[in-house]
């Protein structure tokens, strides 16, 4: 039954898709995150719900006005600049028939990171691809949370089965990247069924995290508590908070979830931690052998191991988005991979210092805090997990440039329901043209 159910939606919102992409692109997300055709038995199970709806969103993208041109911001340069790299690499990589076809999946999540950026293109639109993004994990989160509480966390929590984040460590890096989401889209919601809903959504999420049992997502998430903690405005209330969350959450923490966080301090005894080591010390040789390439993509493998790593009977996954891009890239591309991380940060950084005195400004420094604590949770979480193409991250990296775009047009004294001026200051000239709030035919170049 729920197979034809989800179906008849899908189908449904087919026509919605073309005719307005940028919903089409929030289907997208939506099938890409919470995964809802793995919650069935048949036919829907394999159906190929995000290649059907990119396929709407893109041939829908010919014939819409409303599209923007492609922001030339500093970090949409450095996203296609590591794109281009990764199809040159692919022709020199150890493993050519694997290698296409990981570029291939990459080459999907780039794509519609960049069709993001073309139809996402006012603050209401930024706002609802940020909720579902939110939801579609924070319902994953929130059945994993539920699970745990009513089995005394005697269970280990995966996501969902067959999808990008099956494995309970990547299922513990997106829960923790999208916490921040929860609580910041929760402070602002005026509704008061989904911000409950969005409140219960983060607890259940911190408790499902915990219960991965993944050492690299109980790390992430010791950063992302720390760093809401830190920018918290009522830190002693949520001081309070979080100690009476840390008493309930310790009554009910197994004890094999003890010992299990127990080996980060003692991980020269632990094979998988050491496994790690051997496979990143192999990543380094083959890029210094290899310092323009890399070994390409799907090149830790056996063969690589015998040619690199210290251990060669020690094969092992890179479990680290750095090494992995290291490794597999070489230092060109890791050295954009690291510019392309400061320079969000930076950016978000700028926002939240330009835009967080001023009233009107405040919903782009509470996003760019928002995005800032995501970011970081991807950041320590990543370092102990091979994905350096996370299209979650991306799609942060999405929200990065579009909040930069719409901050660089928002005119002093701009409130909600106020048209935006395009053009230069009322000083310096006269404005050049006026829309409605939402609204502009593109993006403006990236201020200097």
């Amino acid at each position: 039954m729920r197979d034809y159910l989800l179906l008849g939606v899908f189908f449904s919102l087919l026509p919605v898709c073309f005719f307005r992409p940028w919903i089409g692109m929030l289907v997208f997300a939506w099938i890409s995150y919470m995964n809802p055709h793995r919650f069935t038995w048949g036919v829907a199970y394999n159906f190929p719900f995000a290649m059907i709806a990119a396929g709407a969103v893109l041939a829908g993208l010919v014939f819409t006005r409303d599209r923007s041109s492609l922001p030339r911001t500093r970090e949409t340069y450095l996203y296609i600049g590591l794109w281009a790299l990764t199809v040159l690499t692919t022709f020199y990589a150890f493993h050519q028939d694997a290698a296409w076809e990981e570029l291939k999946r990459v080459s999907k999540i780039l794509l519609m990171t960049t069709v993001t950026l073309l139809v996402i293109n006012d603050r209401d639109k930024l706002r609802w691809l940020f909720l579902v993004m939110a939801l579609s994990i924070g319902l994953l989160g929130a059945k994993g949370g539920l699970f745990g509480y009513l089995t005394s966390g005697q269970w280990k929590i995966f996501g969902p089965r067959d999808s990008f984040i099956a494995d309970n460590n990547d299922f513990a890096l997106v829960l923790t990247m999208a916490l921040p989401l929860l609580l910041y889209l929760a402070h602002e919601e005026g509704r008061r069924w989904l911000r409950a809903s969005l409140y219960a959504m983060f607890g259940l999420g911190i408790v499902a995290t915990i219960l991965t049992f993944s050492r690299g997502g109980f790390l992430a998430l010791a950063a992302v508590a720390f760093l809401l903690l830190l920018k918290a405005k009522r830190k002693a209330l949520a001081v309070v908070l979080a100690t009476a969350g840390l008493v309930v959450v310790a009554a009910y923490i197994p004890q094999q979830w003890v010992e299990r966080m127990g080996t980060i301090r003692e991980y020269e005894d632990d094979r998988s931690a050491t496994g790690r080591l051997n496979a990143w010390a192999m990543g380094w040789n083959m890029a210094k052998d290899r310092p323009w390439t890399g070994g390409g993509f799907q090149s830790y493998h056996w063969e690589q191991f015998v040619m690199y790593a210290p251990n060669p009977r020690d094969v092992h996954d890179v479990h680290s988005v750095y090494f992995e891009i290291l490794g597999e890239q070489g230092f060109v591309a890791f050295g954009i991979y690291l510019g392309l991380l400061a320079s969000c940060f930076l950016s978000l950084r700028k926002l939240k210092r330009t835009y967080g005195q001023a009233p009107e400004g405040k919903w782009v420094a509470d996003y760019a805090d928002m995005l800032q604590v995501s970011l970081v949770a991807f950041v320590v979480g990543g370092a102990f997990l091979g994905r350096a193409f996370f299209d979650f991250f991306f799609h942060l990296v999405a929200g990065v440039i579009i909040l930069k775009s719409l901050a660089a047009r928002e005119p002093a004294g701009a409130r909600e329901n106020v048209p935006y001026v395009i053009g230069r200051e009322p000083a310096l000239g006269p404005a050049v043209q006026v829309f409605p709030y939402g609204t502009s035919p593109s993006f403006p170049r990236e201020p200097s």
